[in-house]
């Protein structure tokens, strides 16, 4: 069912739950993570200093760096409640920003930038792989001991995040697939975007101009709620190392077929039986992913956000953060 950010009710199987969406904001209600676990185990957190660019009128949260599998990555970990791992691979951690600042009152929100990407340490191109995010992915979840999380993906974030559950899925307890997907690429179209995004000639026109963050921050991807500073902010946490892995990690996502594998194992086996909420752009799912989504788990709860982009959570914050609320007291809470 489509919502238009008012009070609309979505669809679940034989029953419906409200959300509401007035994009006006909400009160940042969270607790910054101090360096402890769930189960009061003190953690090597590494200082990561706030650069100039991004004051905490536009990333309120502090980051740390956590070395895992041999490079650091910035981690952010806010809020207290059952915990929402969020994963994306492509931008860097600030697309999560407005999602956060929502459900950091009622949940633990961890997120990281991938390697290469945002403020984690750069990675060679040969290394800059879909397998590599899903061990940083891996090392995210074994290193702050996150247990009983729901994974909320984003597009590449769902390859990779996947891949990192699919050999623990004891640990899951529900699935946010948003504008992603789970599976080999097929079909000419999807496999030739994939092709265009992840060669060279793209990703070093992208390395000199950054037209894609430029292109990303307006209305048509994050920006539609962000002010000028934060859109700035945006766009300078994409550096050339973090465009070129971009690219990198689009051009993997043609090849890496033992990944998807492992995924494919993970979906018809394990985690068949997970809680799962699809959220898609009306205006951005050209391959039809929420319909395979649908087939996979058919009792999916499916949001289609009106007049929405390729960044649900930032084209209608409000109403992404009450639905999750909502979908995960009904279907993971009461299991």
């Amino acid at each position: 069912m489509k919502t238009n950010g008012m009070d609309t009710p979505v669809a679940i199987t034989n029953s419906t739950f409200p959300v509401s969406g007035d994009e006006s904001g909400t009160e940042l209600r969270m607790e910054l993570a101090a360096g402890v676990d769930p189960f009061g185990k003190s953690l090597e957190r590494k200082s990561l200093p706030r650069p100039n660019w991004l004051p905490k009128s536009v990333w309120p949260f502090d980051t740390f760096a956590l070395n895992v599998d041999g490079i650091d990555l910035a981690v952010t970990d806010v809020g207290s409640g059952p915990t929402l791992l969020l994963v994306h691979i492509g931008a860097w951690s600030f697309i999560w920003r407005d999602l956060m600042i929502r459900l950091a009152g009622d949940f633990r929100c961890v997120c990281f930038d991938a390697p290469g990407s945002g403020r984690s340490d750069p990675l060679p191109a040969s290394q800059t792989t879909l397998e590599r995010a899903a061990r940083a992915a891996s090392g995210v979840i074994q290193e702050l001991n996150l247990t009983e999380f729901t994974l909320v993906a984003h597009d590449l974030g769902g390859t990779s995040g996947l891949a990192a559950v699919a050999a623990m899925p004891e640990r899951v307890r529900g699935i946010v697939a948003m504008n992603t997907f789970g599976w080999r690429p097929s079909g000419a179209a999807f496999r030739g975007m994939l092709r265009i995004m992840g060669g060279g000639m793209i990703r070093e026109i992208d390395a000199a101009t950054n037209f894609i963050a430029r292109i990303a921050s307006t209305s048509f991807g994050v920006g539609r709620h962000m002010d000028a500073a934060s859109r700035v902010a945006f766009r300078t946490g994409t550096a050339a190392q973090g465009r070129r892995a971009f690219h990198y990690y689009m051009r993997d996502a043609r090849r890496c077929d033992a990944l998807y594998e492992k995924i494919r194992a993970a979906l018809t086996g394990p985690l068949a039986q997970q809680p799962m909420l699809t959220m898609f752009g009306e205006r951005n799912d050209p391959f039809h992913f929420q319909r395979e989504w649908k087939e996979l788990f058919p009792d999916a709860v499916e949001l289609v956000i009106s007049k929405g982009n390729h960044f649900p959570m930032c084209d209608a914050p409000d109403t992404v953060a009450k639905a999750i609320r909502s979908w995960h007291a009904i279907r993971v809470t009461r299991r």
